[in-house]
């Protein structure tokens, strides 16, 4: 009885955490920014809420469906960067429904607390579902995170091009010069932990050298059958470009291919360094930006607001309670040992 008891402490522990008062801090932030972008930019809200209201429901649902199947690209991704990890033990991989359905809970966490929180969650989650190292653990979703930046990057820089080419608008070139700098961080990060293991961590205690040990194995052995991991990647991206294209399409107000490819692209570099749950403010005020290099800010600003009604407010709604079925069965299990040991 005392583990289960333990166990609902740190679930309680850990909704308070999820749901305290700073979750809320962001939505005030979000919603600051739409009073000043209506202030400041002379927006029709009016004209907004009408594109929002009359949106096609058949496209707004084809936008939940390509939104999801990120997850089973995303899955099937940190599984192929699991079991080449494990190619020297550590056990089978997972399978993909399961590795998605832990991003789609650490998708969650980000999404209601700060600095990228889901990131270590998956890790742990993974590793008490499995009894494996949570430091080893860690190191694969770091490598699944260095791959992220890296297709991320490959991709704005493509659709920068296609804008070029396209003739009808210039986009921001700063940002290709963002991807370039996150090539060249991911690449710097790697070598960090190199060097780290060869002069760093000889001289940590012990039990750190070992967790650092581990985190670098977990990291450096998930690189591996690179074109598959990228392959995966780069159709979980374009699964988030498909939302946006469903989406504008769902508003009546379709965009240049080009733009609708580069959006999700320049706001996942622009929301890697995490200065907000989830992207709140930043992700609404990006997309509306960037949409409005063609479109007109009220059109911009709805298609930014409906977007994310699915990227933000129904993986709060579908994570949370995925998220709040495992800690359940957590509590159960936890619950059953006690009971086990106690007879």
């Amino acid at each position: 009885m005392a583990n289960v008891l333990t166990a609902l402490r740190s679930n309680q522990s850990l909704k308070r955490r999820l749901l305290s008062p700073k979750t809320g801090i962001p939505l005030v932030a979000l919603i600051l920014v739409i009073a000043l972008l209506t202030n400041k930019l002379d927006i029709g809200f009016s004209d907004t809420w009408e594109h929002i209201t009359t949106l096609n429901l058949w496209w707004y649902a084809a936008a939940f469906v390509a939104h999801y199947s990120t997850f089973i690209f995303r899955g099937a991704r940190w599984r192929v960067l699991i079991a080449n990890a494990h190619r020297h033990g550590g056990g089978p991989p997972p399978s993909v429904a399961y590795a998605g359905r832990i991003i789609l809970m650490g998708w969650f966490v980000n999404s209601v607390t700060w600095f990228r929180m889901g990131d270590a969650y998956r890790a742990y989650a993974y590793s008490s579902d499995t009894n494996t190292s949570f430091s080893r653990s860690m190191g694969t979703v770091m490598a699944d995170r260095f791959v992220d930046l890296v297709v991320v990057a490959l991709l704005i820089t493509i659709g920068v091009g296609a804008l070029f080419i396209g003739g009808q608008i210039v986009p921001p070139v700063f940002l290709v010069g963002v991807a370039v700098g996150a090539i060249l961080v991911v690449g710097a990060g790697l070598a960090a932990m190199v060097l780290a293991r060869r002069w760093v961590a000889p001289r940590l205690p012990e039990r750190l050298r070992e967790m650092y040990h581990r985190f670098h194995s977990g990291t450096m052995d998930s690189f591996g059958r690179m074109h598959v991991v990228f392959a995966l990647g780069v159709a979980g991206w374009l699964s988030e470009a498909g939302r946006l294209f469903c989406v504008v399409m769902a508003v009546g107000t379709p965009v240049a291919l080009g733009l609708v490819l580069f959006v999700p692209m320049a706001n996942g570099l622009l929301t890697a360094v995490p200065l907000t749950p989830g992207g709140l403010g930043l992700v609404e005020t990006g997309v509306t930006g960037l949409l409005g290099l063609e479109l007109a800010v009220e059109a911009a600003l709805a298609v930014a607001l409906v977007d994310r009604s699915i990227s933000y407010l129904s993986i709060v709604a579908t994570g949370g309670a995925v998220f709040v079925a495992r800690q359940v069965r957590a509590a159960r299990r936890a619950y059953v040992s006690g009971e086990g040991e106690a007879g």
